[in-house]
């Protein structure tokens, strides 16, 4: 405990927070904030105890204004950070969010307008921005995204400057699309049907103050009531069955619904969703309905849009997220609909949704077909998600989608020729242009953890596995209890032939999330390392309990069943196994071994051709087939 002096005050209304120096250049947020509404004083992590160390604790990087804040609240950031001695020299061209953040350099307009000060006369220095320069401009800053130059220009691509956060197999957004985690107003615009009607920023908000140029429903009204072809013609008092004057009659209310982060300040989801309670029923996805009715149930709900709307409610959208939905728990039956999805002439940002989400079936050739496809799609959105969920097929040697990610290197589009040279990042020639572009992106991002986990990828790709150990070493440094990057050690460490140590840190892992199945599948691998075979069972049969689908695990706990000779458990394990992946083929190969030395050679028979059915050029299983009677 110490006294600090305020350095700067960050942010207005409806919440301020306060700056204080710290050691190597830094700014760091502190949890003290201040409501100018209430006149109050709290803490902006509300409930959680963050602690000293950690990373989201005020004197974390989580809470660093040069790495977290400052590029969106001030004009022209340079972070200037400088790995070799872990400091900043932060530079800008102005404090607070200035003319020039969202209209570019403006020397010469500067300089024109003094020589001719008389405002009737045009000024021809100014070059007025597209509609979609001015929502690249705004989504530069009101996005969840990763950062390739920290360089943006008003009037440039977004897609040329950051890989945008949309919808995918993580929690970060709901599946259907509405906001859950800090995601801001861009993506969920861009999965909006405004967006794709050509609605944008400015129609609704004012440039320079973001207000609305009209109160509540009459701003919504301007399109709805027929003024806009596109548009649906809305009663509010029949459409809501609400009292117009009510919060329950206003459209933002049920289209736009407000998510509280900081503590204060209530945010709107810019995706106007369609508020379904089955949807809540069926995977706890929030409904505008009980968000206000919170002394109801969703079934009270349900049967109110039931009788109010029937079968309206049996639309796209609703069918859409309950497929999103199946496809984020692994549920087989959602690749074939997510491959029409993809076309059915959706918009890109559910396009590049859906091609993140078939990642999880990348090896299944109709799939792999249909992301090659997305590689040639109109939109660098698409063909950003394409490039990554095609990626564990280039890293496989898979020749095809190499040859393919290797064209994209040559995208227009920065984010895509970054994601294709991270994903070839052990070929990619070290002395092209493409390959110095992702280590510019590595280097602007290597002062947090996930940009020090980058960079061991990069290395380990590089066959320095020594260097890798070194960044991943620093990552879990500077954010101690982050399970992935544990776990991501601990691999390394194994590589390294540090088998105990790899197994300690992905014992903390399972600690840190003790319901990941993930983080037990590794530690089971751990405890066969080491030749401890009881609690390498024991380890699997836990992830697979967390897990019944893991089918990496049946496999392993199929091998251990069969060191430990439990021979009818091995097979069933393996059975299992292929049950949750049909498609990996070391399953079935594993259980014609087995059944090899049991003596049942026509099982054996049947396995092995399974094998050549899914993997026509492996000569073990063309042998062993052939060894057989």
């Amino acid at each position: 405990p110490q006294p600090y002096a305020v350095e700067r005050v960050i942010g207005n209304d409806p919440l301020r927070q306060f700056l204080v120096a710290a050691a190597g250049g830094r700014l760091q947020v502190l949890e003290a904030s201040y409501d100018p509404h209430r006149d109050e004083w709290f803490g902006v992590y509300g409930d959680e105890d963050r602690q000293p160390g950690e990373w989201g604790h005020w004197t974390g990087r989580g809470m660093n204004w040069n790495s977290m804040c400052a590029a969106c609240h001030n004009t022209r950031v340079r972070k200037n950070y400088r790995a070799a001695d872990d400091t900043y020299r932060t530079t800008m061209a102005e404090a607070t969010v200035a003319c020039e953040a969202c209209h570019g350099p403006m020397r010469q307009h500067v300089a024109w307008r003094t020589q001719h000060p008389d405002r009737a006369r045009p000024d021809p220095t100014l070059h007025a921005l597209t509609r979609d320069q001015v929502l690249d401009t705004c989504g530069s800053c009101h996005s969840r995204r990763g950062d390739l130059t920290g360089d943006f220009v008003p009037g440039d691509r977004y897609a040329d400057h950051h890989l945008l956060v949309v919808l995918d197999e993580t929690d970060l957004y709901y599946p259907d699309g509405q906001v859950r985690d800090e995601d801001y107003e861009f993506a969920s615009f861009l999965s909006s049907r405004m967006h794709a009607a050509g609605v944008r920023c400015v129609d609704c908000h004012a440039a320079h103050s973001a207000k609305t140029p009209l109160d509540g429903n009459l701003l919504c009204m301007r399109c709805h009531n027929g003024g806009h072809p596109r548009s649906p013609v809305i009663d509010p008092a029949s459409h809501s069955h609400h009292k117009v004057d009510g919060p329950g009659g206003q459209c933002v209310h049920c289209h736009m619904p407000q998510t509280t982060y900081m503590q204060r300040h209530a945010r709107h989801d810019h995706g106007f969703t369609i508020p379904d309670p089955l949807l809540t029923k069926e995977d706890g996805i929030p409904n505008a309905c009980n968000r206000c009715h919170n002394d109801k149930d969703a079934d009270w709900a349900l049967r109110a849009v039931a009788e109010w709307y029937g079968v309206r409610m049996e639309r796209a959208t609703r069918t859409r997220a309950q497929l999103f939905a199946r496809a984020r728990r692994g549920d087989e039956a959602a690749r074939d609909p997510l491959l029409t999805l993809l076309d059915g002439g959706d918009t890109p940002y559910w396009k590049a949704a859906a091609v993140r989400l078939l990642g999880a079936w990348v090896q299944d050739s109709k799939v792999t077909r249909a992301l090659l496809g997305e590689l040639v799609d109109d939109s660098p959105l698409v063909r950003t998600a394409a490039v990554h969920a095609l990626a564990p097929l280039a890293a496989a040697n898979d020749a095809d989608t190499f040859a393919a990610l290797e064209r994209m290197l040559d995208d227009p589009a920065r984010s895509v020729r970054v994601s294709a040279a991270g994903a070839l990042r052990a070929t990619v020639d070290p002395q092209s242009e493409v390959d110095a572009e992702m280590r510019h992106a590595l280097e602007l991002n290597a002062d947090q953890p996930i940009g020090q986990l980058q960079i061991a990828g990069y290395r380990l790709a590089r066959q320095d596995t020594r260097g890798a150990l070194e960044h991943l070493r620093k990552a879990v440094a500077w954010d101690p209890n982050s399970a992935p990057l544990r776990e991501e050690l601990a691999v390394v460490l194994s590589m390294l032939g540090q088998s105990r140590e790899s197994l300690e840190q992905i014992q903390v892992a399972c600690r840190l999330e003790p319901g990941v199945a993930e983080h037990h599948y590794r530690l089971g691998l751990a405890w066969n390392e080491l030749g401890e075979l009881p609690r390498t069972i024991h380890s699997l049969v836990d992830a697979l309990r967390l897990d019944p689908r893991h089918a990496r695990a049946w496999y392993n706990l199929g091998l251990a069943y069969d060191q430990a000779g439990r021979t009818e458990q091995a097979l069933e394990a393996l059975a299992r196994g292929e049950a949750a992946d049909p498609r990996d083929h070391r399953l079935p190969y594993a259980r014609a071994t087995i059944l090899l030395r049991q003596g049942r050679t026509g099982d054996a028979r049947a396995a092995a051709s399974r094998v050549l059915e899914l993997r026509p050029d492996s000569d073990e299983a063309r042998a062993l087939r052939g060894a057989l009677p």
